[in-house]
């Protein structure tokens, strides 16, 4: 377990230890493995912790955003390229499967490559040879592929956005992280790790939750997970001027705008149906942003609406993008 609590899994219910157990299972074997589950659920983690627990621990885990991987690059960014293969290929370059080499390649995100991506990706899955780009060199590299998403694979598979011959390639074994909701206790148990370790990042004195906070860390959602939990015990942390912080709010809505009051409804049946919804809108909105970090594609596919009008709702309650985006877990 030691392994497990350097790459910061942390919890005591009974399904996060089931989680430790399967990880530790599958640190053993030399699989390609699909990790699955809600954002902000750890799945990073849970992947570093299947590679520190491995033969491959001393050699290199490097951890891709296929998100953030430009489309044209996707090819030249895996597997490298050759000086002059493309206008701006100044110079030579190995790639991040050459890196990886011998150790393990993290792809997060998986679907969001293109299909061409992912075909290119699938001709490696099959006997781990490549060319850089611009190469007729055929090159072999020993990397054990773990890949993560938190969308449905089957259903894009359906809908002819994902490949059925790769989802079979990279679920070999699968790892599903469940949300905090699912885990008893450990919302609690993560939340004073948490104070410890900023206590330490800042170094400033200890501080504790005090019962109304721990009440409610125990009692909400978290839509957003464990993510959204170190987001909210960040931001009181730093905020809470005494040694006892106490929320000001429910954790989900600490983003809220302070000037806001509780509803007052009208007299009017009609309109107070209107602002009932309205409200009801904005924290919805609110929470599938919160969730997918501000990504209005991802948002709108949650909600079941199309994106044009999931925009069009956004605007219309004030809600910017780039508020819930970059949720970065602390180091």
């Amino acid at each position: 377990m030691n392994d497990l609590l350097r790459c910061k899994l942390i919890g005591s219910s009974g399904k996060f230890r089931q989680v430790c157990h399967t990880i530790e299972k599958f640190a053993g074997v030399n699989a390609t493995t699909l990790i699955i589950g809600e954002t902000g659920t750890g799945k990073e983690l849970a992947a570093r912790a299947i590679h520190y627990q491995s033969a491959r621990k001393n050699q290199a885990f490097i951890p891709v955003n296929c998100g953030a991987l430009p489309e044209a690059l996707v090819e030249s960014e895996l597997f490298g390229h050759e000086r002059g293969a493309f206008t701006d290929a100044k110079a030579a370059a190995p790639g991040l499967v050459a890196e990886a080499d011998g150790g393990t390649l993290f792809l997060d995100e998986i679907d969001a490559l293109s299909l061409k991506a992912q075909a290119a990706l699938l001709r490696f899955l099959q006997d781990k040879t490549y060319r850089r780009v611009g190469s007729g060199v055929e090159r072999q590299a020993d990397v054990r592929i773990l890949a993560a998403c938190n969308a449905n694979l089957d259903e894009l598979v359906q809908a002819r956005q994902f490949r059925r011959d790769l989802l079979y390639r990279i679920n070999v074994l699968t790892l599903r992280m469940p949300a905090l909701r699912e885990r008893e206790g450990d919302a609690l148990e993560l939340a004073h790790c948490f104070l410890q370790r900023l206590s330490h990042q800042y170094r400033m004195p200890q501080k504790t939750l005090h019962p109304s906070a721990q009440q409610w860390i125990v009692q909400y959602n978290w839509p957003g997970n464990i993510r959204e939990l170190e987001n909210v015990i960040h931001r009181e942390f730093l905020m809470c001027d005494s040694d006892v912080i106490q929320f000001s709010a429910a954790p989900g809505f600490a983003e809220e705008d302070a000037s806001e009051q509780p509803l007052r409804y009208p007299a009017s049946f009609k309109d107070a149906k209107a602002l009932a919804i309205a409200e009801f809108e904005r924290r919805f909105l609110r929470q599938m942003l919160q969730q997918t970090q501000g990504n209005l594609t991802r948002a709108a596919e949650l909600s079941g609406q199309e994106r044009s009008a999931f925009g069009k709702l956004a605007r219309k309650h004030g809600l910017h993008m780039e508020n819930f985006a970059q949720r970065q877990e602390i180091e």
